[in-house]
């Protein structure tokens, strides 16, 4: 009887070794497998394009003294309408042009004791604000502001608030094609990489799309801009 008992045991113990042992193996196998399949290449894909911006908001700022108030408001009156028939002269539509509040300073209010009496009290500043979607017309009167100094208008310039900005409002009418162009030259290289590592592209892993960028395509062209996207993506990869 006990014989019989060593016996069947036996028998169980080296049933539950073989299996095991094909268990360990089917692991192993399948493991590998998958480790193949899981061979991926990531890689990227540009697409730079440039448009001319739609939208330019261009600040006229113009200064004026006097020694009264009167004065100061009159000649700011009188500058802002001449500044205001320039422009619609020269082509620039009546609705695109728009007056900031004036900005008046009393230089006496602000001299320290031992200073000389200022020439003049008063002095004033005031921007006259073009916005407009026809670029070409609004960048062809801008090189002829000369025009208003002859007219002994003052027209201050050169710092943040005198800047004029242009604008590319139209990027998700490029967004698709541009995101098209991307994803392909990724793919593009992709298969090159597959080609010369002797392997087959599969399928997409994963993909990401990187943020839309818009900057002046050069400081002496601010009015074109250079926009770009770059596209990530992963590829699973096969012998």
């Amino acid at each position: 009887m006990q014989e019989n008992n060593k016996t069947s045991a036996l028998v169980l113990g080296v049933f539950i070794l073989l299996g095991l042992s094909s268990l360990g193996y089917l692991l192993g196998m399948s493991a590998i497998k998958f480790k193949e399949y899981e061979r991926t290449v990531t890689v990227k894909g540009l697409s730079e394009k440039e448009h001319v911006a739609n939208i330019v908001i261009w600040p006229i700022q113009f200064t004026t003294v006097g020694n009264s108030l009167d004065e100061i408001y009159t000649s700011i009156d009188g500058n802002a309408a001449e500044i205001k028939r320039f422009l619609m002269n020269k082509g620039i539509n009546e609705k695109e042009i728009s007056f900031a509040t004036p900005s008046i300073t009393d230089k006496l209010a602000q001299q320290y004791e031992n200073q000389e009496k200022p020439e003049f009290r008063y002095s004033a500043s005031q921007t006259v604000t073009v916005y407009s979607q026809n670029i070409n017309v609004a960048r062809t009167v801008m090189g002829s502001l000369s025009e208003l100094g002859k007219k002994g208008i003052v027209i201050s310039g050169g710092d943040y608030q005198t800047q004029t900005e242009y604008l590319f409002t139209k990027l998700n009418e490029i967004k698709p094609a541009m995101i098209e162009e991307a994803t392909k030259k990724a793919r593009e290289v992709a298969e090159k990489f597959a080609s010369d590592s002797n392997s087959t592209l599969g399928k997409i892993k994963q993909a990401s799309q990187g943020q839309f960028s818009i900057e002046d395509r050069d400081k002496n062209n601010p009015h074109i801009k250079k926009i770009r996207v770059v596209s990530t993506v992963e590829y699973y990869l096969s012998d």
